[in-house]
């Protein structure tokens, strides 16, 4: 399978609608619907100085869509999501993969690289693993769902150093006495 990046262009708003409004997405909060999308997509919200998203195409089809988030900071966030029957063929991993040197490549100025899942999202929390980021947080029931469930969110990041080295700094989760 042959993966490439393709950064979305103002032509897209119905496309990106057809592509979030088109799915389920179990995993991420809220809904979307496609005069959101369209009107977000007008306001450039997709792609301005803080934001730039891209297509996921794998074998020349949209797969998924990576938005890079927080571009200004020096911890950009970002979302991904695949599109169901793309899902479990490792697109998740190579696009944190390209994500990852796309961002420490394209900012100098950036240290680190966060990003958030769900408790249960075990195939997320295994993308990040594969690639180098390090959990470092885990608020309990703090993802509440449409059903009124709380999930508890788990946050992860890489840093440059470590990237650049191809090791994983984990926190100090002893840092603190019992006392």
């Amino acid at each position: 399978m042959h993966i490439e990046f393709s950064r979305i262009s103002p032509g897209d708003a119905e496309s990106l609608a057809d592509f979030l409004a088109g799915e389920e997405w179990p995993y991420h909060a809220g809904t979307q619907d496609r005069e959101t999308v369209r009107r977000r997509a007008a306001e450039g919200l997709y792609d301005d100085a803080e934001t730039r998203t891209f297509w996921v195409l794998a074998d020349g089809e949209r797969a998924g869509l990576v938005k890079l988030q927080d571009l200004a900071d020096d911890t950009p966030m970002f979302d991904l999501r695949v599109r169901h029957s793309w899902r479990g063929r490792g697109i998740g991993t190579q696009a944190v993969a390209w994500l990852t040197g796309y961002l420490f490549g394209e900012l100098p100025a950036i240290t680190r690289i966060e990003g958030t899942t769900r408790q249960d999202n075990h195939a997320m929390r295994a993308v990040f693993r594969k690639n180098g980021y390090a959990k470092e947080s885990h608020y309990r029931e703090s993802w509440p769902t449409p059903d009124g469930t709380c999930y508890d969110a788990v946050g992860y990041a890489i840093l440059r150093r470590d990237w650049i080295s191809g090791t994983v700094t984990l926190p100090n989760w002893a840092d603190e006495s019992l006392t």
